[in-house]
Protein backbone atom coordinates (compact mmCIF):
# COMPACT_ATOMS: atom_id res chain seq x y z
CA UNK A 1 0.00 0.00 0.00
CA UNK A 2 1.39 3.38 -0.96
CA UNK A 3 2.00 5.99 1.70
CA UNK A 4 -0.32 8.42 -0.10
CA UNK A 5 -3.34 6.14 0.35
CA UNK A 6 -2.82 5.54 4.07
CA UNK A 7 -4.28 8.86 5.33
CA UNK A 8 -7.36 8.43 3.13
CA UNK A 9 -8.01 4.93 4.42
CA UNK A 10 -7.53 6.06 8.00
CA UNK A 11 -9.97 8.91 7.44
CA UNK A 12 -12.57 6.56 5.97
CA UNK A 13 -12.23 4.16 8.90
CA UNK A 14 -12.64 7.04 11.35
CA UNK A 15 -15.76 8.21 9.52
CA UNK A 16 -17.18 4.69 9.55
CA UNK A 17 -16.70 4.40 13.30
CA UNK A 18 -18.33 7.79 13.96
CA UNK A 19 -22.08 7.25 14.31
CA UNK A 20 -22.97 10.92 14.66
CA UNK A 21 -25.32 12.46 12.08
CA UNK A 22 -23.44 13.96 9.16
CA UNK A 23 -24.09 17.48 7.87
CA UNK A 24 -23.26 18.05 4.22
CA UNK A 25 -25.65 20.91 3.47
CA UNK A 26 -28.12 23.34 5.00
CA UNK A 27 -30.85 20.86 4.07
CA UNK A 28 -29.29 18.33 6.46
CA UNK A 29 -29.48 20.86 9.31
CA UNK A 30 -33.14 21.50 8.57
CA UNK A 31 -33.80 17.75 8.47
CA UNK A 32 -32.20 17.24 11.88
CA UNK A 33 -34.30 20.02 13.38
CA UNK A 34 -37.44 18.54 11.85
CA UNK A 35 -36.80 15.22 13.63
CA UNK A 36 -37.00 16.91 17.02
CA UNK A 37 -34.64 17.94 19.80
CA UNK A 38 -32.90 15.47 22.08
CA UNK A 39 -34.36 14.87 25.53
CA UNK A 40 -32.86 17.26 28.07
CA UNK A 41 -31.76 19.82 25.48
CA UNK A 42 -32.24 23.57 25.80
CA UNK A 43 -34.65 23.73 22.84
CA UNK A 44 -37.72 24.03 25.06
CA UNK A 45 -36.04 26.74 27.10
CA UNK A 46 -35.27 28.69 23.93
CA UNK A 47 -38.93 28.34 22.94
CA UNK A 48 -40.02 29.48 26.40
CA UNK A 49 -37.81 32.57 26.21
CA UNK A 50 -39.16 33.39 22.75
CA UNK A 51 -42.67 33.06 24.17
CA UNK A 52 -41.56 35.43 26.93
CA UNK A 53 -41.16 38.05 24.23
CA UNK A 54 -44.71 37.32 23.05
CA UNK A 55 -45.86 37.69 26.66
CA UNK A 56 -44.35 41.18 26.73
CA UNK A 57 -46.03 42.09 23.46
CA UNK A 58 -49.44 41.08 24.77
CA UNK A 59 -48.99 42.60 28.20
CA UNK A 60 -47.90 45.95 26.83
CA UNK A 61 -50.67 46.04 24.23
CA UNK A 62 -53.39 45.12 26.72
CA UNK A 63 -52.17 46.86 29.86
CA UNK A 64 -53.85 50.15 28.97
CA UNK A 65 -57.37 48.73 28.70
CA UNK A 66 -58.40 49.45 32.29
CA UNK A 67 -56.50 52.69 32.63
CA UNK A 68 -57.72 54.53 29.57
CA UNK A 69 -60.55 56.30 31.43
CA UNK A 70 -58.19 57.44 34.20
CA UNK A 71 -55.67 58.68 31.61
CA UNK A 72 -58.38 60.59 29.75
CA UNK A 73 -59.53 62.18 33.02
CA UNK A 74 -56.00 62.99 34.29
CA UNK A 75 -54.87 64.59 31.02
CA UNK A 76 -58.31 66.00 30.05
CA UNK A 77 -58.35 64.09 26.76
CA UNK A 78 -61.06 64.20 24.11
CA UNK A 79 -62.15 60.91 22.46
CA UNK A 80 -59.69 61.71 19.67
CA UNK A 81 -56.87 62.24 22.19
CA UNK A 82 -57.77 59.01 23.90
CA UNK A 83 -57.60 57.22 20.54
CA UNK A 84 -54.14 58.73 19.95
CA UNK A 85 -52.77 57.39 23.25
CA UNK A 86 -54.41 53.99 22.73
CA UNK A 87 -53.18 53.55 19.16
CA UNK A 88 -49.64 54.99 19.51
CA UNK A 89 -48.23 51.56 20.33
CA UNK A 90 -49.60 50.09 17.13
CA UNK A 91 -48.17 52.94 15.04
CA UNK A 92 -44.78 51.96 16.45
CA UNK A 93 -45.48 48.28 15.84
CA UNK A 94 -46.18 48.94 12.15
CA UNK A 95 -42.69 50.39 11.66
CA UNK A 96 -41.07 47.88 14.01
CA UNK A 97 -42.57 44.87 12.23
CA UNK A 98 -41.39 46.01 8.81
CA UNK A 99 -37.84 46.70 10.02
CA UNK A 100 -37.77 43.73 12.37
CA UNK A 101 -38.75 41.27 9.65
CA UNK A 102 -35.87 42.42 7.45
CA UNK A 103 -33.24 42.47 10.20
CA UNK A 104 -34.37 39.08 11.54
CA UNK A 105 -33.38 37.57 8.19
CA UNK A 106 -30.41 39.89 7.67
CA UNK A 107 -28.41 39.73 10.91
CA UNK A 108 -30.00 36.75 12.62
CA UNK A 109 -32.71 35.84 15.08
CA UNK A 110 -30.50 36.01 18.19
CA UNK A 111 -29.15 39.54 17.72
CA UNK A 112 -32.54 41.04 16.95
CA UNK A 113 -34.21 39.34 19.91
CA UNK A 114 -31.54 40.52 22.32
CA UNK A 115 -31.74 44.10 21.08
CA UNK A 116 -35.51 44.53 21.18
CA UNK A 117 -35.79 43.63 24.88
CA UNK A 118 -34.29 47.01 25.73
CA UNK A 119 -37.17 48.78 23.98
CA UNK A 120 -39.58 47.23 26.49
CA UNK A 121 -37.56 48.26 29.55
CA UNK A 122 -37.00 51.88 28.52
CA UNK A 123 -40.53 52.42 27.21
CA UNK A 124 -42.26 50.85 30.22
CA UNK A 125 -40.41 53.09 32.66
CA UNK A 126 -41.11 56.16 30.50
CA UNK A 127 -44.83 55.31 30.42
CA UNK A 128 -44.97 55.00 34.20
CA UNK A 129 -43.38 58.41 34.65
CA UNK A 130 -45.13 60.25 31.79
CA UNK A 131 -46.04 63.83 32.82
CA UNK A 132 -48.48 64.38 29.95
CA UNK A 133 -50.26 62.63 27.10
CA UNK A 134 -47.56 63.52 24.56
CA UNK A 135 -44.83 61.79 26.54
CA UNK A 136 -47.11 58.85 27.21
CA UNK A 137 -47.98 58.54 23.53
CA UNK A 138 -44.30 58.81 22.55
CA UNK A 139 -43.28 56.13 25.05
CA UNK A 140 -46.06 53.86 23.82
CA UNK A 141 -44.77 54.42 20.27
CA UNK A 142 -41.28 53.27 21.30
CA UNK A 143 -42.84 50.30 23.04
CA UNK A 144 -44.62 49.53 19.79
CA UNK A 145 -41.29 49.45 17.97
CA UNK A 146 -40.22 46.69 20.36
CA UNK A 147 -43.48 44.80 19.86
CA UNK A 148 -43.19 45.02 16.09
CA UNK A 149 -39.57 43.92 16.04
CA UNK A 150 -40.16 41.07 18.47
CA UNK A 151 -42.89 39.07 16.78
CA UNK A 152 -41.01 38.16 13.56
CA UNK A 153 -38.01 36.94 15.54
CA UNK A 154 -40.12 35.14 18.15
CA UNK A 155 -42.07 33.29 15.45
CA UNK A 156 -38.82 32.35 13.72
CA UNK A 157 -37.48 30.83 16.95
CA UNK A 158 -40.71 28.88 17.53
CA UNK A 159 -40.71 27.50 13.98
CA UNK A 160 -36.98 26.76 13.79
CA UNK A 161 -36.60 25.03 17.15
CA UNK A 162 -39.48 22.56 16.63
CA UNK A 163 -40.10 19.22 14.97
CA UNK A 164 -42.12 18.94 11.77
CA UNK A 165 -44.61 16.21 12.69
CA UNK A 166 -46.38 14.89 15.78
CA UNK A 167 -47.18 16.43 19.11
CA UNK A 168 -45.40 19.71 19.66
CA UNK A 169 -44.78 20.19 15.95
CA UNK A 170 -44.03 23.54 14.33
CA UNK A 171 -47.69 24.49 13.99
CA UNK A 172 -48.36 23.64 17.65
CA UNK A 173 -45.29 25.54 18.87
CA UNK A 174 -46.17 28.62 16.83
CA UNK A 175 -49.77 28.41 18.06
CA UNK A 176 -48.43 28.57 21.63
CA UNK A 177 -48.16 32.29 21.09
CA UNK A 178 -51.94 32.45 21.55
CA UNK A 179 -52.36 31.04 25.09
CA UNK A 180 -49.20 32.95 26.02
CA UNK A 181 -50.90 36.11 24.78
CA UNK A 182 -54.04 35.47 26.81
CA UNK A 183 -52.01 34.53 29.86
CA UNK A 184 -50.36 37.94 29.64
CA UNK A 185 -53.73 39.66 29.31
CA UNK A 186 -55.04 37.70 32.29
CA UNK A 187 -51.98 38.58 34.37
CA UNK A 188 -52.53 42.25 33.57
CA UNK A 189 -56.10 41.82 34.86
CA UNK A 190 -54.81 40.10 38.01
CA UNK A 191 -52.34 42.89 38.54
CA UNK A 192 -55.11 45.43 38.16
CA UNK A 193 -57.18 43.47 40.65
CA UNK A 194 -54.35 43.32 43.18
CA UNK A 195 -53.49 47.00 42.85
CA UNK A 196 -57.15 47.96 42.97
CA UNK A 197 -57.44 46.09 46.27
CA UNK A 198 -54.40 47.65 47.96
CA UNK A 199 -54.29 51.19 46.61
CA UNK A 200 -56.09 53.79 48.72
CA UNK A 201 -58.96 55.50 46.93
CA UNK A 202 -57.12 58.82 46.78
CA UNK A 203 -54.20 57.14 44.94
CA UNK A 204 -56.27 55.28 42.35
CA UNK A 205 -54.81 57.53 39.67
CA UNK A 206 -51.51 55.66 40.09
CA UNK A 207 -53.08 52.42 38.91
CA UNK A 208 -52.39 52.85 35.20
CA UNK A 209 -48.82 54.04 35.84
CA UNK A 210 -47.97 50.99 37.95
CA UNK A 211 -49.53 48.62 35.41
CA UNK A 212 -47.58 50.09 32.49
CA UNK A 213 -44.34 50.27 34.47
CA UNK A 214 -44.59 46.61 35.47
CA UNK A 215 -43.89 45.68 31.85
CA UNK A 216 -40.19 46.38 32.49
CA UNK A 217 -39.97 43.51 35.01
CA UNK A 218 -40.32 40.49 32.67
CA UNK A 219 -38.15 42.25 30.07
CA UNK A 220 -35.33 42.61 32.58
CA UNK A 221 -35.74 38.94 33.55
CA UNK A 222 -35.35 37.86 29.92
CA UNK A 223 -32.27 40.04 29.52
CA UNK A 224 -30.69 38.42 32.58
CA UNK A 225 -31.17 34.83 31.37
CA UNK A 226 -30.49 35.37 27.67
CA UNK A 227 -26.78 34.52 27.68
CA UNK A 228 -27.32 31.16 29.36
CA UNK A 229 -29.86 29.63 27.02
CA UNK A 230 -30.49 31.66 23.87
CA UNK A 231 -28.75 30.66 20.66
CA UNK A 232 -28.99 31.52 17.02
CA UNK A 233 -31.35 29.44 14.89
CA UNK A 234 -29.31 26.53 13.46
CA UNK A 235 -31.30 26.59 10.22
CA UNK A 236 -30.67 30.31 9.75
CA UNK A 237 -26.94 29.83 10.46
CA UNK A 238 -26.77 27.03 7.90
CA UNK A 239 -28.60 29.19 5.37
CA UNK A 240 -25.87 31.79 5.82
CA UNK A 241 -23.28 29.19 4.80
CA UNK A 242 -22.03 28.47 8.33
CA UNK A 243 -22.42 24.69 8.65
CA UNK A 244 -19.89 24.45 11.50
CA UNK A 245 -21.74 27.13 13.45
CA UNK A 246 -25.04 25.33 12.83
CA UNK A 247 -23.52 22.08 14.12
CA UNK A 248 -22.35 23.82 17.29
CA UNK A 249 -25.83 25.26 17.88
CA UNK A 250 -27.43 21.85 17.32
CA UNK A 251 -25.16 20.37 19.96
CA UNK A 252 -25.45 23.20 22.49
CA UNK A 253 -29.15 24.02 22.27
CA UNK A 254 -30.78 21.15 20.41
CA UNK A 255 -28.92 18.24 22.00
CA UNK A 256 -27.88 16.74 18.65
CA UNK A 257 -24.17 15.99 18.27
CA UNK A 258 -23.72 16.17 14.50
CA UNK A 259 -20.51 16.52 12.52
CA UNK A 260 -19.84 18.43 9.34
CA UNK A 261 -18.51 16.34 6.48
CA UNK A 262 -14.95 17.49 5.88
CA UNK A 263 -15.52 17.25 2.13
CA UNK A 264 -18.78 19.22 2.20
CA UNK A 265 -18.62 22.35 0.11
CA UNK A 266 -19.61 25.53 1.90
CA UNK A 267 -23.20 26.25 0.84
CA UNK A 268 -24.02 29.48 -0.89
CA UNK A 269 -25.25 31.94 1.69
CA UNK A 270 -28.83 33.17 1.39
CA UNK A 271 -28.38 36.83 2.23
CA UNK A 272 -31.47 38.82 3.07
CA UNK A 273 -32.34 41.90 1.04
CA UNK A 274 -35.20 44.36 0.85
CA UNK A 275 -36.23 42.68 -2.41
CA UNK A 276 -37.33 39.66 -0.38
CA UNK A 277 -40.49 41.57 0.44
CA UNK A 278 -41.27 41.45 -3.27
CA UNK A 279 -40.82 37.65 -3.27
CA UNK A 280 -43.82 37.40 -0.96
CA UNK A 281 -46.00 38.69 -3.78
CA UNK A 282 -44.81 36.32 -6.51
CA UNK A 283 -45.69 32.75 -7.44
CA UNK A 284 -47.29 30.51 -4.87
CA UNK A 285 -46.19 32.84 -2.08
CA UNK A 286 -48.69 35.41 -3.34
CA UNK A 287 -51.63 33.10 -2.51
CA UNK A 288 -50.19 32.29 0.90
CA UNK A 289 -49.46 35.95 1.62
CA UNK A 290 -53.00 36.97 0.69
CA UNK A 291 -54.52 34.29 2.93
CA UNK A 292 -52.21 34.94 5.89
CA UNK A 293 -52.75 38.70 5.61
CA UNK A 294 -56.55 38.50 5.44
CA UNK A 295 -56.64 36.13 8.42
CA UNK A 296 -54.34 38.38 10.45
CA UNK A 297 -56.20 41.61 9.65
CA UNK A 298 -59.64 40.12 10.26
CA UNK A 299 -58.52 38.49 13.50
CA UNK A 300 -56.79 41.61 14.75
CA UNK A 301 -59.62 43.98 13.91
CA UNK A 302 -62.28 41.88 15.62
CA UNK A 303 -60.22 40.89 18.64
CA UNK A 304 -58.88 44.36 19.35
CA UNK A 305 -62.33 45.89 19.11
CA UNK A 306 -63.82 43.32 21.49
CA UNK A 307 -60.89 42.65 23.84
CA UNK A 308 -59.75 46.24 24.24
CA UNK A 309 -63.33 47.29 24.77
CA UNK A 310 -64.19 44.29 26.94
CA UNK A 311 -64.15 46.19 30.25
CA UNK A 312 -66.36 48.91 28.74
CA UNK A 313 -68.69 46.34 27.19
CA UNK A 314 -69.04 44.34 30.39
CA UNK A 315 -69.59 47.41 32.54
CA UNK A 316 -72.36 48.53 30.20
CA UNK A 317 -73.93 45.08 30.40
CA UNK A 318 -73.66 44.67 34.14
CA UNK A 319 -73.79 48.29 35.33
CA UNK A 320 -71.75 47.18 38.32
CA UNK A 321 -68.58 48.26 40.08
CA UNK A 322 -65.07 48.34 38.61
CA UNK A 323 -64.27 45.22 40.65
CA UNK A 324 -67.09 43.26 39.00
CA UNK A 325 -65.90 44.38 35.57
CA UNK A 326 -62.33 43.27 36.29
CA UNK A 327 -63.42 39.87 37.60
CA UNK A 328 -65.75 39.24 34.65
CA UNK A 329 -63.05 40.22 32.14
CA UNK A 330 -60.51 37.98 33.86
CA UNK A 331 -62.88 35.01 33.94
CA UNK A 332 -63.81 35.36 30.28
CA UNK A 333 -60.17 35.57 29.14
CA UNK A 334 -58.92 32.70 31.29
CA UNK A 335 -61.84 30.32 30.85
CA UNK A 336 -62.42 30.83 27.14
CA UNK A 337 -59.67 32.62 25.20
CA UNK A 338 -56.80 31.01 27.12
CA UNK A 339 -58.41 27.57 27.23
CA UNK A 340 -59.32 27.79 23.55
CA UNK A 341 -55.68 28.51 22.75
CA UNK A 342 -54.49 25.50 24.76
CA UNK A 343 -57.01 23.25 23.01
CA UNK A 344 -55.81 24.48 19.63
CA UNK A 345 -52.16 23.81 20.48
CA UNK A 346 -53.06 20.26 21.48
CA UNK A 347 -55.18 19.32 18.45
CA UNK A 348 -53.65 21.24 15.54
CA UNK A 349 -51.24 18.42 14.59
CA UNK A 350 -54.29 16.20 14.02
CA UNK A 351 -56.93 18.57 12.65
CA UNK A 352 -54.80 21.21 10.89
CA UNK A 353 -54.70 24.98 11.13
CA UNK A 354 -57.14 25.56 8.25
CA UNK A 355 -59.97 23.55 9.82
CA UNK A 356 -59.51 25.11 13.25
CA UNK A 357 -59.44 28.63 11.83
CA UNK A 358 -62.71 28.02 9.97
CA UNK A 359 -64.31 26.76 13.20
CA UNK A 360 -63.02 29.76 15.15
CA UNK A 361 -64.34 32.30 12.66
CA UNK A 362 -67.73 30.56 12.62
CA UNK A 363 -67.92 30.92 16.41
CA UNK A 364 -67.02 34.60 16.18
CA UNK A 365 -69.43 35.46 13.41
CA UNK A 366 -72.29 33.80 15.28
CA UNK A 367 -71.37 35.55 18.54
CA UNK A 368 -71.04 39.03 17.03
CA UNK A 369 -74.31 38.81 15.11
CA UNK A 370 -75.99 37.62 18.32
CA UNK A 371 -74.55 40.53 20.31
CA UNK A 372 -75.71 43.00 17.68
CA UNK A 373 -79.24 41.56 17.77
CA UNK A 374 -79.42 41.45 21.59
CA UNK A 375 -78.26 45.06 21.93
CA UNK A 376 -77.97 46.32 25.47
CA UNK A 377 -79.47 43.65 27.75
CA UNK A 378 -81.95 44.81 30.35
CA UNK A 379 -82.82 41.58 32.17
CA UNK A 380 -80.72 38.98 33.96
CA UNK A 381 -81.31 36.28 31.28
CA UNK A 382 -80.31 38.73 28.57
CA UNK A 383 -77.14 39.68 30.44
CA UNK A 384 -76.26 35.99 30.86
CA UNK A 385 -76.90 35.37 27.16
CA UNK A 386 -74.76 38.37 26.13
CA UNK A 387 -71.89 37.23 28.34
CA UNK A 388 -72.22 33.76 26.83
CA UNK A 389 -71.86 35.24 23.36
CA UNK A 390 -68.74 37.14 24.47
CA UNK A 391 -67.38 33.86 25.82
CA UNK A 392 -68.12 32.14 22.48
CA UNK A 393 -66.29 34.93 20.63
CA UNK A 394 -63.19 34.54 22.82
CA UNK A 395 -63.29 30.73 22.61
CA UNK A 396 -63.45 30.96 18.83
CA UNK A 397 -60.53 33.40 18.85
CA UNK A 398 -58.42 31.02 20.92
CA UNK A 399 -59.21 27.91 18.89
CA UNK A 400 -58.99 29.47 15.45
CA UNK A 401 -57.67 32.80 14.17
CA UNK A 402 -56.03 33.82 17.43
CA UNK A 403 -53.77 30.77 17.39
CA UNK A 404 -53.30 30.30 13.68
CA UNK A 405 -52.97 33.78 12.26
CA UNK A 406 -49.32 33.31 13.23
CA UNK A 407 -49.25 29.71 11.98
CA UNK A 408 -50.18 30.91 8.49
CA UNK A 409 -47.81 33.88 8.70
CA UNK A 410 -44.81 31.87 9.97
CA UNK A 411 -45.15 28.55 8.17
CA UNK A 412 -46.10 29.84 4.73
CA UNK A 413 -42.48 30.79 4.06
CA UNK A 414 -39.10 29.02 4.32
CA UNK A 415 -36.27 30.19 6.57
CA UNK A 416 -34.89 32.65 4.02
CA UNK A 417 -38.24 34.49 3.85
CA UNK A 418 -39.72 33.84 7.29
CA UNK A 419 -38.60 37.08 8.91
CA UNK A 420 -39.86 39.31 6.11
CA UNK A 421 -42.98 37.14 5.78
CA UNK A 422 -43.98 37.63 9.40
CA UNK A 423 -42.82 41.25 9.31
CA UNK A 424 -44.96 42.05 6.28
CA UNK A 425 -47.91 40.25 7.83
CA UNK A 426 -47.50 42.11 11.10
CA UNK A 427 -47.09 45.47 9.37
CA UNK A 428 -50.49 45.12 7.74
CA UNK A 429 -52.04 43.54 10.83
CA UNK A 430 -50.80 46.37 13.05
CA UNK A 431 -52.27 48.86 10.61
CA UNK A 432 -55.61 47.11 11.16
CA UNK A 433 -55.00 47.25 14.92
CA UNK A 434 -54.34 50.96 14.73
CA UNK A 435 -57.61 51.54 12.92
CA UNK A 436 -59.63 49.37 15.32
CA UNK A 437 -58.04 50.80 18.48
CA UNK A 438 -58.49 54.35 17.24
CA UNK A 439 -62.04 53.92 15.97
CA UNK A 440 -63.49 51.67 18.67
CA UNK A 441 -63.94 54.41 21.34
CA UNK A 442 -65.50 56.69 18.73
CA UNK A 443 -67.74 54.03 17.16
CA UNK A 444 -68.75 52.62 20.52
CA UNK A 445 -69.78 56.07 21.75
CA UNK A 446 -71.76 56.74 18.57
CA UNK A 447 -73.33 53.34 17.90
CA UNK A 448 -73.46 51.60 21.28
CA UNK A 449 -73.91 47.84 20.89
CA UNK A 450 -74.75 48.25 17.19
CA UNK A 451 -70.99 48.46 16.68
CA UNK A 452 -71.02 44.64 16.73
CA UNK A 453 -72.51 44.71 13.21
CA UNK A 454 -69.35 46.47 12.05
CA UNK A 455 -67.05 44.08 13.89
CA UNK A 456 -68.91 41.05 12.44
CA UNK A 457 -67.62 41.92 8.97
CA UNK A 458 -64.13 40.75 10.03
CA UNK A 459 -64.84 37.02 10.63
CA UNK A 460 -67.06 36.94 7.54
CA UNK A 461 -64.16 38.17 5.39
CA UNK A 462 -61.82 35.69 7.09
CA UNK A 463 -64.11 32.76 6.28
CA UNK A 464 -64.41 33.91 2.67
CA UNK A 465 -60.62 33.96 2.26
CA UNK A 466 -60.20 30.52 3.83
CA UNK A 467 -62.69 28.90 1.46
CA UNK A 468 -61.14 30.69 -1.52
CA UNK A 469 -57.55 29.62 -0.66
CA UNK A 470 -57.28 26.18 0.92
CA UNK A 471 -53.69 26.21 2.16
CA UNK A 472 -52.68 23.97 5.09
CA UNK A 473 -49.31 24.88 6.67
CA UNK A 474 -49.34 22.34 9.52
CA UNK A 475 -47.11 19.36 8.82
CA UNK A 476 -45.76 20.75 5.55
CA UNK A 477 -41.97 21.10 5.28
CA UNK A 478 -41.88 24.65 3.98
CA UNK A 479 -38.17 25.04 4.84
CA UNK A 480 -37.37 22.44 2.17
CA UNK A 481 -38.38 25.05 -0.41
CA UNK A 482 -35.10 26.83 0.28
CA UNK A 483 -33.24 23.79 -1.06
CA UNK A 484 -35.53 22.85 -3.97
CA UNK A 485 -34.58 23.46 -7.59
CA UNK A 486 -35.61 26.92 -8.80
CA UNK A 487 -38.28 25.51 -11.09
CA UNK A 488 -39.91 23.52 -8.29
CA UNK A 489 -39.50 25.91 -5.36
CA UNK A 490 -42.84 26.81 -3.82
CA UNK A 491 -45.00 24.64 -6.05
CA UNK A 492 -47.37 23.52 -3.30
Amino acid sequence: MSASLAPDLASKRADASDSRPVIRSAADVSSLVNRGAAIGSDARVVVAIALGGVFLDAYDLGALAFGVKDIAREFSLTPTGTGFVASAITFGAIIGAFLGGYFTDKIGRYRVFMADMFFFVIAAIACALAPNAWVLGGARFVMGLGVGIDLPVAMAFLAEFSRLQGRGNKAARVAMWCPTWYAAISISYLLVLGLYAVLPAHQSGLLWRLILGFGAVPAIAIILVRSRYMSESPVWAANQGDLNGAAEILKRSYGIDARVDAKAAAPKARRASWSNYGALLRGVYLRRTVLATVIAIASSFAYNAVAFGLPVIISSFLAQSVLTTILASLALNLCFAFVGGLISVRIVPKFGAWNLTVIGYAFQLTALVGLAIVGKPTTAPQVAFALGLLAAFLLGQGIGPGSHSMTFASLSYPTSLRGVGVGFNQTLMRASSTVSLFLFPVLSAALGTKVFWIIAIAPFVGLTALFAIRWEPSGYDVDAEDFAAPQTRGTV
